[in-house]
């Protein structure tokens, strides 16, 4: 049986503009620097001990036309002046043994950080369920940190976010992160 672990990702984020949707999303992705990688979505698991490297040394790791397994949000707009965000969260428990938790958040209207804290918040509550810890979503972030020390069950959060201003010429612009895994 073939073993798909990955044991490393990296993180990478762009943004493209251009009169065709497409294209704009071409150019997104060749600004996160994988666009030459054939990418397949996956759900939302931060493997069992695997690291986070830099993205230089991740764009060093793949090839052009290999098949990348990625967790990505992204989000495009024509009209001018949207702001939008797409975010990926990121959730790593304190054993590394275990597993952890991504997600994927796009929104209009949200600063990079608003979208990036919730993007964290939500890989957050996925592990913090996952391990039985409660977490209320709507309680204040510092009440959330205070939640996870005091279970000592969730190492450390973080998110990959990129916003972006809508083209003042109506032109696509797109956002885009990822999470991008390895083997």
């Amino acid at each position: 049986m073939l073993d798909l672990v990955p044991k490393k990702l990296f993180l990478t984020r762009g943004k493209g503009v251009h009169e065709d949707q497409l294209t704009s999303f071409e150019y997104a992705l060749r600004d996160a620097g994988i666009a030459n990688t054939n990418l397949v979505l996956i759900s939302s698991i931060f493997p069992p001990r695997a690291n986070i490297i830099s993205k230089t040394e991740g764009l060093k790791l793949i090839r052009p036309g290999t098949v990348q397994f990625v967790i990505y949000a992204r989000q495009q707009s024509n009209e001018p002046h949207r702001l939008m965000a797409a975010s990926v969260g990121i959730a790593e428990p304190t054993d590394k043994n275990k597993h952890g938790y991504l997600s994927e958040y796009h929104s209009f209207g949200e600063t990079e950080k608003e979208a990036g804290d919730y993007a964290e918040d939500i890989a957050a509550q996925m592990l913090a369920s996952s391990l039985g810890i409660p977490f209320d979503l709507n309680k204040s972030w510092n009440e959330k940190r205070q939640q996870w020390k005091i279970s000592g069950e969730i190492y450390k959060t973080r998110n990959i976010t990129q916003s972006a201003i809508g083209d003042a010429r109506g032109r696509w612009t797109t956002v885009f992160a990822a999470a991008v895994l390895l083997f």
